[in-house]
């Protein structure tokens, strides 16, 4: 078998006992139904439910994704931190057209947020980086993201000399460490079926709220 057979050999997501989407029973906010649908993956063990695909792009239309945590979802939108400085920030700065994607496998289920990302302020920003373990604030504090790296035992050394300075003073942050606000224009709803074709719907940002509509799969 080569390895294109193997692939397209793999199931799909068509199996006995996955969820329904009763496109006629949603919220009237994406967030509503984006904190149930969350909520559903972590009583189900899916594990990191909380992990999302952000994509970015910079100036020049470069597009760059990565893996991160959701810190929370509000009627503001879905938040996220990370350096100002770094690939991320830099991106955001130049761009802040952004989205972030979930998926939880084991429900069949895809969340697409597309929108504009903004700091959500220097007391927000602090008080997400003073929220974390000692191990990430010292993370945060070494502060070469993505730069080229000699060996691990540079990057444990700055490491350690950051945990020994986060440790001598709880209040310690790092001045470019920025809470995020991703405000959705549009979110899309991905469900796949027991059998037949999946299901997606789509709230769409309007002057008055939140519209609502189906979308060819």
């Amino acid at each position: 078998m080569t390895f294109r057979e193997r692939l397209r050999a793999l199931p799909a997501f068509a199996r006995p006992g996955l969820p329904v989407l009763d496109t006629e029973a949603v919220p009237p906010t994406p967030h509503e139904l984006f904190v149930t649908w969350i909520s559903e993956a972590i009583d189900a063990g899916v594990l990191a439910p909380q992990a999302a695909i952000l994509s970015t792009a910079d100036a020049a239309g470069h597009v760059h994704a990565r893996t991160l945590l959701l810190k929370d979802v509000t009627a503001d939108g879905w938040w996220f931190a990370s350096q100002s400085t770094g690939p991320k920030g830099r991106d955001l700065a130049a761009n802040p057209h952004a989205a972030m994607t979930f998926f939880w496998p084991e429900l069949g289920r895809q969340v697409k947020v597309t929108g504009s990302a903004a700091s959500a302020g220097p007391e927000a920003s602090r008080a997400d980086f003073l929220a974390r373990s000692d191990v990430s604030r010292a993370a945060g504090l070494v502060n070469h993201q993505s730069e080229p790296l000699a060996s691990l035992a540079e990057y444990e050394r700055a490491f350690a000399e950051a945990l020994r300075a986060v440790t001598a003073d709880p209040e310690l942050a790092a001045p470019d460490w920025t809470a995020y606000i991703l405000t959705p224009t549009e979110v899309e709803f991905w469900q796949a079926p027991d059998d037949g074709p999946h299901t997606r719907l789509r709230y769409r940002a309007e002057a008055d709220g939140w519209a609502t509509g189906l979308m060819w799969p």
